[in-house]
């Protein structure tokens, strides 16, 4: 495909302008210096629409496709969702506006606290966070705030060996050692190492629930008891909360705090780099330390609370993704309590439908029901010298983008895939066909994978090279 600038044809015009309606004035440049020191393509407007809306057709996305991609919960986001966040009085606001002029906005942030506390088990909520990074930063430094109120310090922070990496990455952030914990057999924590390892040091247990690989930490109630009584507390990731929406409640887990992705579970779509939100929700013991500001309610005025001494201070300016938060508001509000439990039954039911098909074909680690999301391994197509990441390329031949692979770093060969509740039972067959075909094609094509994909306008790219040696040289 052709760059924008190779299309240009000297002396054609994309607009015409009005007639000029102030006095004109030389620019002192010639038209040919001008051209030449801002070289702008010459195109008409019909060659600049076709060009990108062709441009477009090259990316994948949730709108036009099935988009697997485990852990990280990409699924189909309604729209009316980002009409209402674009309505002129959420896009006019400004986050200086005096208190008096933004009672809209503030009552919608205040109900929405509630609604997550509601929905997590919490007691209270910061929105401020950009992102479920940002949000596990802001728990992890109001965990020290609590402890050094309390005069003790604490170093160690716990996280199972299938955690996300944000979760070692932000407690070693926030100045804490990070001990790993192994998972047992059936892919939860292994409790003997959680009892050996949990010492009066220990501050904080990292844990997602349901797990990276998908599967209920059946024995929760009994960590959070462990962790609770050397004094410890849990901090739940909270970026599976699709999977448990109006079934199970962090708070009722036994977990002192958790972070919520809103850009996966509740609505605004994510990708490329955001926005993002991760807001945190904590118990009572731990609201004093929550960022400022906190919105607050009295009578019938909304305002804005920046009274709290203990408090961690500002994660973020202003009082986070304003966008997104109306999005998830939205979200909750047209599913209600019913039509959150639904999205959470129809994720596990399709993730377990998929997993049910594809086991036998692809090794299952961990054959146990699922909740929303599970993880395969490539070991049998290995044995044929076709690796998880072939296996990726060749399905977006068949239209689909690739599922998460080689995560969690604990199953070789990992083929991590989420189907996500959008997804009706034809896309979902279409897309067992693709992974059987695909393992037919490794015994007998194995080739063809390995020089996969084909129907891209860009073959293969060397992944390492670029990791190892990126060219960030601009081409003028």
């Amino acid at each position: 495909m052709k760059l924008i600038f190779e299309l240009s044809v000297s002396g054609r015009e994309g607009a015409s302008l009005p007639e000029l309606d102030v006095p004109e004035q030389e620019l002192g440049i010639p038209d040919a210096k001008l051209r030449r020191d801002i070289p702008l393509p010459e195109v008409s407007e019909v060659d600049v629409v076709r060009h990108y809306t062709a441009l477009s057709r090259m990316n994948f996305g949730v709108d036009s496709g099935f988009y697997p991609l485990g852990s990280c919960t990409m699924k189909y986001n309604p729209k009316v969702n980002e009409e209402i966040a674009s309505f002129p009085g959420f896009k006019s606001a400004h986050p200086y506006q005096p208190e008096e002029l933004s009672q809209g906005c503030l009552q919608i942030l205040y109900e929405l606290s509630r609604d997550l506390a509601e929905i997590t088990g919490m007691d209270a909520f910061t929105l401020q966070p950009a992102a479920g990074a940002q949000g596990e930063l802001t728990g992890l430094m109001m965990a020290k705030a609590y402890f050094k109120k309390r005069g003790e310090t604490r170093k160690k922070v716990l996280v199972p060996d299938s955690a996300h990496g944000t979760n070692p990455a932000s407690a070693a952030l926030c100045g804490y050692e990070v001990v790993e914990l192994p998972s047992d057999s059936q892919g939860g924590v292994d409790i003997v190492e959680l009892e050996n390892k949990a010492t009066e040091d220990v501050a904080v247990l990292m844990l997602t629930n349901p797990n990276t690989l998908g599967l209920f930490e059946e024995k929760i109630l009994q960590i959070s008891e462990i962790i609770h009584e050397r004094g410890g507390l849990m901090y739940c990731d909270g970026a599976n909360m699709n999977a448990i929406l109006g079934i199970a409640r962090p708070g009722d887990m036994g977990f002192d705090m958790v972070h919520l992705n809103l850009h996966k579970t509740f609505s605004a779509p994510h990708g490329g780099g955001g926005p993002g939100s991760g807001p945190v929700g904590v118990k009572e013991h731990l609201a004093r330390f929550l960022p400022i500001p906190i919105v607050q309610k009295e009578g019938e005025r909304y305002f804005l609370d920046y009274d709290r001494p203990d408090s961690i201070g500002r994660l973020k300016a202003f009082y986070g993704n304003f966008s997104v938060l109306i999005k998830a508001y939205a979200y909750i509000r047209s599913l209600g309590p019913d039509g959150l439990k639904e999205v959470a039954e129809n994720a596990v039911l399709n993730a377990n439908y998929v997993m049910h098909k594809l086991k036998g074909t692809y090794e299952l680690p961990y054959d146990r029901i699922c909740k929303h999301e599970f993880v395969l391994s490539g070991k049998k197509q290995l044995a044929l010298g076709i690796h998880a990441m072939d296996i990726a390329k060749r399905l977006i031949d068949y239209g689909f983008h690739p599922p998460t692979v080689y995560f969690p770093l604990i199953v070789k060969e990992a083929l991590m895939i989420e189907p996500t509740e959008t997804e009706g039972k034809e896309t979902l067959d279409k897309f067992i066909e693709a992974m059987l075909k695909i393992a037919e094609e490794s015994e007998k094509n194995p080739d063809l994978l390995r020089n996969a994909p084909e129907t891209t306008p860009t073959s293969r790219l060397d992944a390492l090279t670029a990791a190892r040696k990126p060219n960030l040289r601009w081409r003028g």
